[in-house]
């Protein structure tokens, strides 16, 4: 499989497009203006411990106060000589400072989420300063390479003077020993400056901030298949290439500055991608489509057959559009970065190996995946759950915010009702006042049905109520807008 980064960078915004075989699967944004923090760590102060959450709110220095559940406490923050407890005050008292990091960005009205389970990754490894334990990705399935990785972090990651452990990343397999071992010293030279900043540090404040996006993409995505990273930037282009050549040096031939006068993202029409990535139907190649809903509690997402009629018979039909919509929806997920519950209602297949088929494509294509995913049986309903791993805010919440016009509802009142609230307010308004005439200020469209349709109701309405009732668009108005002036 070939896979390129493209690496888009102006003053006020990065945007980093993971391209696989010449089709966007992924795309990060991070602003100048509100870089995100997942990462980030700090010297925090519990400001409101809340027994019945479970919780705390730590001040972390940010406008929002920070959220800490109890079971995001690191086993090091136990009493000595007390029982082992869940409980959140048994864990921490108000006013004490603690050292934290932010798991999940502020989402929405939420503020940041955080742990006290400190980790730093590099490369190759990660580092864990609380704990003496080593571990090694679950996506490495060689035993023989488990056990080089494993031998290789006892060597050189432990020992009498050496606290905390390592974990290998996915990246480490078959990697030159000398490489990981770079690796563990950088990492704990690393922790070593953040605990000289933990001995002065006496309010809330940040200690170690992670790397900006660009050099995180070179960390976090670049993988064996990675052929390219293209960076429209030189400045940037440079500051990667110094990057690579200090933690990844096989990478440094691989990072090439882009000069070319077509942006850097029309190359596999990204931006096209990205206002796709905004809607709410996606096509499938077959005449299928998938309806994807975004809400505060979860994403759903509706498979339907569309213009697809198939070939031989219906279940076959059903099939290949379930089989077509597990590989597009996955994609999707990646693309417009969904996290949390996410519910898939598949078109109702009646054949059990269908069934097993679809869900093995679907766990096929979420293998690839670099956030973690859980997925379910089909339930007696048709659907399958699932859950993504949501660190940061999905494509959607980055780029757009509710419709001022409907408040994110999806949809606007009808020209009819809103009509008929007027009436209403007309009533209300004459009941309460003693004038001469009422002025009615609406949208065009709902100021046309009042002299059009609802002229002779209109015309009732002024007889009932004795006084003369003026009309007068406003084109600045959305349709459920409306005032009525007495006169």
């Amino acid at each position: 499989m070939s896979e390129e980064i493209l690496i888009n960078v102006t003053p006020p915004e990065t945007r980093v497009a993971l391209v696989e075989n010449g089709v966007v699967q992924e795309i990060l944004i991070e602003r100048a203006c509100s870089r995100g923090i997942v990462g980030n760590i700090y010297m925090g102060k519990v400001c409101r411990v809340l027994p019945g959450m479970q919780a705390a709110f730590i001040d972390i220095g940010l406008e929002k106060a920070a959220f800490l559940h109890a079971a995001d406490i690191s086993v090091s923050r136990r009493r000595v000589g007390e029982t082992p407890s869940e409980q959140i005050d048994d864990l921490v008292r108000e006013g004490e400072h603690l050292l934290v990091q932010v798991v999940k960005d502020p989402l929405g009205s939420k503020g940041a989420r955080l742990t006290t389970c400190v980790s730093i990754p590099s490369r190759y490894m990660v580092f864990v300063p609380h704990l003496d334990t080593l571990g090694v990705s679950q996506k490495i399935e060689s035993d023989e390479e488990r056990v080089r990785l494993r031998k290789i972090m006892q060597e050189h990651g432990q020992g009498e003077d050496k606290k905390g452990g390592f974990i290998a990343r996915t990246a480490a397999e078959n990697i030159e020993e000398r490489c990981l071992r770079a690796d563990m010293i950088f990492l704990r030279r690393l922790w070593q400056s953040i605990e000289e900043c933990i001995a002065t540090t006496k309010q809330p404040m940040l200690l170690h901030a992670d790397l900006p996006l660009a050099m995180r993409a070179l960390r976090d995505l670049v993988g064996p298949d990675i052929e390219k990273i293209r960076i429209d930037s030189r400045e940037t282009s440079q500051r990667a290439v110094e990057f690579a050549q200090c933690y990844i040096p096989d990478l440094t031939a691989r990072i090439e500055y882009y000069p070319g006068e077509r942006p850097i993202f029309d190359l596999y029409a990204v931006e096209d991608e990205i206002s796709k990535a905004l809607e709410r139907k996606v096509q499938l190649k077959s005449g299928g489509y998938l309806i994807i809903d975004q809400t505060e509690a979860m994403t759903t997402i509706d498979v339907n057959t569309g213009a697809f009629v198939g070939r031989r018979n219906l279940e076959e039909t059903i099939f290949k559009t379930n089989l077509e919509a597990a590989q597009t929806l996955c994609r999707q997920l990646r693309l417009r970065n969904l996290g949390g519950i996410i519910i898939i209602d598949f078109i109702d297949m009646q054949v059990d190996d269908h069934k097993r088929q679809v869900l093995r494509a679907l766990e096929k294509c979420l293998a690839r995946d670099h956030s973690k995913t859980q997925i379910t049986e089909v339930s007696s309903l048709g659907l399958v759950e699932m859950t993504r791993k949501r660190t940061r805010e999905s494509l959607g919440h980055v780029l757009c915010e509710p419709c001022p016009a409907c408040s994110g509802r999806g949809q606007l009142k009808t020209a009819e009702t809103t009509c008929y609230d007027i009436f209403r307010e007309i009533l209300r308004e004459a009941r309460q006042f003693d004038v001469e005439q009422l002025l009615v200020l609406a949208a065009p469209e709902v100021v046309d049905r009042m002299l059009d349709e609802e002229s002779d109701n209109l015309a009732e309405l002024e007889q009932f109520i004795e006084r003369t009732i003026r009309l007068q668009a406003e084109t600045l108005y959305n349709q459920e807008q409306f005032d009525v002036v007495l006169i």
